[in-house]
């Protein structure tokens, strides 16, 4: 995105607030994006990688915290859209690292739970017990030592499972994935835990990652590895995408040869036109804001809703029918998933009460 489209794209992203401060000690930019309060206070993970420009920190903390409220709309979960980018400077002192979360702490507490926050591409549950020293108790995720639940990838990958189970049912008409081919692209923390979910429930698993380490690690466990450059080429029964966003679009959907695609990554359609594309192909495509909302559920659950791990983890479960869901009402009205899905958002946002904007405040708040 150029400069000269900022004010198009915030226009069009129709979100709440902006926050954006420049970190004179470490020459990063804090960027923290409210899409919608409507539903609850904004949630959303804190992201915190290098970016090319200020202006695309700004353009992707936007897209992320409009797709956050679209996930937690059609899980029916009382938070709203939220995002934060730490967008850090290049050849960035490690060193820092720790006044830095700091910093971002203050200015998330200055918010004073406008916008609670998480971990995200990054950042992690150490990471939070930081900025929860300066943004408590607006900080989610925290480790257990410092008085959370722990990583979020686990339950990410349980209601992706879940969703991956569900969308199976509805191809083949039998939920079980044994012998299914599953391509999970991208082994971070929860491609780590999808692949090991997926290995249980028999799945036939390939991967795809760029870490020389973790291929080498999974390749020694008996997986078979998949270059990145032929993921899209690759025939499986279900791609499951779970790095980063922006993966298909119109001049790439034509090599695909899955029958499904249901993974955790954050934004998978480069454009808006790739779903009618997805769905011309006879390809079964489950928007990721209907699947990858079990980390944030479970955590915002025990951290806050007071639920047990039983019934935080009975709640992410529910995943698999919401995208049943889903997908049965984009077949009955012939319309795409994103269409049906969005659908499913609008009628709950509608529903919201104006009161339940600051119904979710964290055990320590207030």
């Amino acid at each position: 995105m150029q400069s000269h489209t900022l004010e198009a794209t915030l226009i069009h992203w129709g979100g709440e607030l902006l926050v954006t401060h420049y970190d004179a000690p470490s020459g990063a930019w804090f960027v923290i994006a409210i899409h919608s309060t409507r539903l609850g206070p904004s949630g959303g993970g804190t992201r915190m990688q290098a970016y090319p420009s200020l202006v695309a920190a700004i353009d992707d903390a936007c897209k992320l915290a409009r797709s956050m409220t679209d996930k937690f709309a059609v899980a029916n979960f009382p938070l709203g859209g939220g995002k934060a980018v730490i967008a850090l400077p290049e050849n960035w002192d490690q060193s820092g690292r720790t006044e830095l979360l700091q910093r971002f702490g203050a200015c998330v507490h200055q918010l004073r739970g406008l916008y609670v926050t998480g971990p995200d591409v990054g950042t992690g549950p150490k990471d939070m017990d930081i900025i929860a020293t300066t943004g408590a108790p607006y900080v989610f995720a925290r480790t257990t030592e410092g008085g959370g639940a722990g990583s979020s990838a686990s339950p990410t990958a349980l209601g992706v499972l879940c969703g991956i189970e569900a969308v199976v049912a509805h191809v083949f008409g039998d939920p079980t994935l044994r012998g299914r081919k599953v391509l999970v692209q991208g082994v971070g923390s929860v491609g780590q835990e999808l692949i090991a979910r997926l290995r249980v429930a028999g799945a036939e698993v390939l991967f795809s990652d760029i870490d020389p380490r973790v291929v080498q690690d999974l390749r020694d466990a008996g997986l078979t590895f998949v270059p990145p450059d032929d993921v899209l080429d690759t025939p499986c029964d279900v791609l499951a995408p779970c790095a980063l966003g922006g993966v298909f679009n119109t001049t790439n959907i034509d090599r695909l040869r899955c029958r499904i695609i249901a993974g955790a990554a954050n934004n998978q359609l480069a454009t808006s036109e790739s779903a009618a594309y997805l769905h011309q192909r006879g390809i079964v495509y489950v928007p990721d804001f209907v699947l990858n909302s079990g980390g944030a559920m479970y955590i915002v659950g025990v951290e806050a809703l007071g639920w047990s791990p039983e019934q935080a983890t009975a709640h992410v479960q529910r995943i698999g029918g919401t995208v049943r869901q889903v997908l049965e009402l984009a077949e009955t009205q012939g319309i795409t998933s994103i269409a049906a899905a969005q659908q499913l958002v609008e009628q709950r946002l509608a529903q919201a009460r104006p009161e339940s904007a600051r119904s979710v405040v964290t055990k320590d708040g207030q």
